[in-house]
């Protein structure tokens, strides 16, 4: 599910073009319809096209960024490399040489659809694991041009080709397979009508619904029933009834849909959904482009996507027993209802708007439901630690409290022009400064920092505690120009630690925090941690593990406060409230998550001996990192921790 959500949120980031150039171009098809051919229309028309026409390749750029690790243009780059491998190959121009066929109008007419959102996902899903899994890649010297981020196109291309070969023997077979059972239904009446609109709904995310469509719309079967209402020569009464019925989804109840989704956004989240649902909901009404909307929760919420699909065959299936008949030559929204109102083929016009507010009731009040009682993840309502991965859902950049945070620490480090490099690891900053006499530790701890640490050179390390990755997103957004700083006075460090978890609290409680050991190995005072931070106590008290095994369990009962998506590290809450760090050995974050695996996740309820994280200690070591393993208590300088 988290996968999904992921992906979900991924697709925002091209769907959010999408619902100004269905606009543009439904209105330049309503001006062609009412005037003809014209500069006007073909203008808009034009620049609407250029986004919707190409949807499946923005799908593939889009979710290649959302789904890399770390945003880069590389990942990019490499989603643009299997997309454009794969729909080259796979164009009904180079299929005809493969095959051998003469004309090009031979061959199969599936891989006239294969430029579709399906395998635009694909692609953007090939892109961003070449990313994620070779953008580190070390080749020998003699092809060391090759290495890191240079390798990842070219591993990205021999990856699309492989999936490419497999697209080429399923893909017609999976889309004539569609094609005939489309011609089946045809003779089931109004159930095979429902069973069309819930197919073609529920085949939207794979791009498979255009061979159902070709049946039912076009001459495939002898139906046409597209063209037959747009020429007003079909059989009244007939005619349009497999268009009739997305009439009143797509104006009514996506839009109800969306008011739902909207209403039960978290407070905080509510602006961000707002755009993405309003104009979502206005191209779904007026345009009948229903994917800003539809992408908006098919992923993060299956269920409601299930939902929507049923409605849309009952809608079907109602529209042809009353009977009402519409058609449309762009989509089902209010343009098209309007241009085809008095077309001679049309029937009970009016009752389209009838069913409409029903509809409008009836998505409106299954989805709010349903979002508040299974809590989806619909927009605005995502888990914290899936806004902060640098897409349009980031709201690191609009928390204040972050924000505050970060325009300190830029003040204090010398100003966003003094800041060459900035990563984090699991509690501190890591930054290289232009200039280091520049960096006021002072400054640093006032905004809430519980240490600075200067390595040598111009590296600089902030001590934050767990939250850190916020801050370092605060600050990104700020150095970026995608946020402002709020003004106003720092906070005093004792605040500023109890609002960010920052890595000592001023609790003056003596107290021996008493644990199982976490990892075999040989326990040793903190003070032989060859890391400051740790051993003088700057991140809080505890002991170190020199391990011998490789599997970090949970000391005592307590629930997961955060993990990492390097996997060195993992804090946990313990029942009483006390925080503890376990850092798998030292500047380990450098690995990148090669060699470790997080077992649990953040907020996962755990009890003593449950494994948490795992390890290569081999690789540790083979990358010259010390494999000492603190335990720290964040939240108590004056705890003392023992094991038992």
């Amino acid at each position: 599910m988290k996968f999904l959500q992921r992906l979900g949120r991924s697709i925002m980031l091209p769907v959010a073009v999408l619902p100004v150039a269905a606009i543009l171009a439904g209105i330049s098809y309503w001006i062609k319809s009412a005037a003809g051919d014209n500069l006007v229309s073909a203008f808009l028309g034009a620049a609407g096209g250029a986004l919707l026409d190409n949807m499946a390749l923005l799908f593939a750029v889009g979710i290649s960024i959302g789904m890399a690790n770390k945003s880069d243009g590389t990942s990019a780059l490499a989603g643009l490399v299997s997309w454009l491998t794969v729909t080259t190959l796979l164009k009904p121009e180079t299929v005809a040489l493969f095959t051998g066929v003469g004309d090009v109008n031979e061959v199969d007419p599936a891989f006239l659809k294969v430029q579709n959102v399906f395998v635009g996902i694909i692609c953007g899903l090939i892109g961003a694991y070449c990313y994620n899994k070779f953008k580190d890649t070390k080749l020998p010297d003699a092809l060391s041009f090759f290495s890191g981020k240079r390798s990842v196109a070219i591993v990205t291309a021999g990856f699309s080709l492989v999936v490419a070969i497999v697209l080429f023997f399923v893909w017609p077979w999976v889309y004539g397979g569609l094609v005939a059972f489309g011609e089946w239904i045809v003779t089931l009446g109004p159930f095979g009508t429902g069973i069309y609109g819930f197919l073609n709904r529920l085949l939207i995310p794979v791009g498979l619904h255009h061979a159902l469509n070709s049946v039912f719309w076009f001459d495939v079967a002898g139906i046409n029933d597209l063209n037959n209402f747009l020429a007003g020569e079909g059989t009244y009464g007939v005619t349009g009834q497999y268009m009739t019925g997305f009439f009143p989804i797509m104006m009514f109840g996506l839009p109800g849909a969306a008011l739902a989704m909207y209403l039960t956004a978290r407070t905080t989240q509510k602006k961000i959904a707002y755009g993405i649902l309003l104009g979502g909901a206005i191209s779904s009404f007026f345009v009948g482009v229903t994917e800003p909307l539809e992408f908006a929760f098919m992923f993060v919420a299956p269920l409601l996507y299930v939902v929507h699909a049923v409605f849309t065959g009952i809608s079907m299936a109602i529209s042809q027993i009353l009977p009402v008949r519409m058609g449309f030559g762009f989509s089902g929204g209010f343009i098209d209802l309007v241009l085809g109102w008095m077309n001679p083929m049309a029937q009970n016009p009016w009752l389209i708007p009838v069913m409409g507010v029903f509809w409008f009731f009836i998505y409106f009040g299954v989805f709010y439901f349903l979002i508040k009682r299974f809590n989806l993840k619909t927009p605005g309502r995502e888990d914290d630690d899936t806004l902060t991965q640098g897409t349009e859902y980031d709201t690191s950049a609009t928390d204040d409290k972050y924000l505050v945070t970060a325009g300190r620490f830029l003040t204090a480090l010398g100003g966003t022009e003094n800041i060459t490099d900035l990563e984090n690891c699991a509690t501190r900053l890591r930054l290289e400064v232009d200039d280091v006499s520049k960096v006021d530790d002072a400054a640093l701890k006032r905004a809430g920092a519980a240490g600075t640490m200067k390595p040598g050179g111009k590296s600089v390390q902030v001590v934050y505690g767990t939250n850190v990755q916020f801050v370092k997103d605060a600050m990104e957004a700020i150095m970026t120009g995608q946020a402002e700083a709020p003004q106003g006075a720092a906070p005093e460090p004792a605040v500023e630690a109890a609002a960010g978890s920052t890595a000592v609290l001023t609790d003056t409680a003596k107290a021996t925090v008493t644990l199982r050991q976490p990892l075999e190995g040989r326990v040793v005072p903190l003070s032989e941690v060859p890391d400051p931070t740790f051993a003088q106590g700057i991140m809080g008290p505890g002991l170190a593990i020199e391990p011998t095994g490789d599997t970090v369990v949970a000391p005592a009962d307590g629930t997961i406060g955060a993990t990492f998506d390097t996997g060195h590290a993992v804090a946990l809450v313990l029942e009483d409230g006390t925080e503890l760090l376990i850092h798998v050995g030292i500047d380990t974050v450098g690995m990148k998550g090669d060699g470790f695996q997080t077992l649990v996740e953040k907020g996962q309820k755990v009890t003593a001996g449950t494994p948490l994280l795992r390890f290569d200690l081999s690789k540790i070591q083979a990358a010259g990192h010390p494999s000492i393993t603190p335990v720290i208590v964040l939240n108590n300088e004056n705890a003392t921790v023992a094991f038992e």
